[in-house]
């Protein structure tokens, strides 16, 4: 994990401030699948949800794999990123990690033991931002902007993530990690 970045770009990770009391956003991590002149959008990578994959997706009964809450738009549709480069219809996000594609070559490398659990991610819904609204919220400080790598979106455990960019972002951000999700608790 490094410092913040100054300007958001595809693969770019969002990183909420501690005040913010959104439902969705509050110490929320996102990566960005895309950033340009026309929006931006990405998933809240450390927010799993009870539900799992078998309740959500007909055609995938016996797969128990995490569910996590992408964002606030399109909550009735699941999205994914994973590390294969081999399947088709993907979008890339960043070197060794894409957006999406065939679901049916999913089901079937799953199904086969050709691709591992760990090497994908599915998401309820989205967050996205209409043209220069990220940019906004950056220059109102609602968002640390920082690099991530696909082995800390993947591997790293969700309800950490957010605690954990702080920390190694430095003395500036590491008071953050220890803020409360909800102050009025403390």
């Amino acid at each position: 994990m490094e410092k913040p970045r100054t300007k958001p770009k595809q693969g770019s990770i969002l990183i909420s401030e501690p005040s913010l009391r959104d439902f969705y956003f509050r110490q929320s991590v996102i990566l960005l699948a895309e950033h340009n002149d026309e929006g931006s959008f990405g998933v809240i990578i450390n927010k799993p949800i009870e539900a799992r994959l078998k309740d959500i997706i007909k055609g995938f009964p016996g797969y128990n794999l995490p569910v996590y809450l992408g964002g606030p738009v399109q909550t009735d549709s699941v999205f994914f990123i994973h590390t294969r480069d081999d399947i088709e219809q993907s979008l890339p996000i960043m070197q060794g990690l894409y957006w999406g594609g065939d679901l049916d070559a999913i089901r079937e490398l799953l199904k086969n033991k050709v691709m591992s659990p760990r090497e994908i991610r599915f998401f309820v819904g989205y967050s996205g931002w209409t043209p220069n609204q990220l940019d906004r919220e950056l220059k109102e400080k609602s968002w640390v902007l920082s690099h991530t790598t696909v082995k800390e979106i993947i591997d790293e455990e969700p309800e950490t993530l957010w605690s954990n960019y702080l920390k190694n972002m430095g003395q500036d951000y590491a008071i953050w990690a220890n803020f409360p999700s909800d102050p009025t608790l403390n």
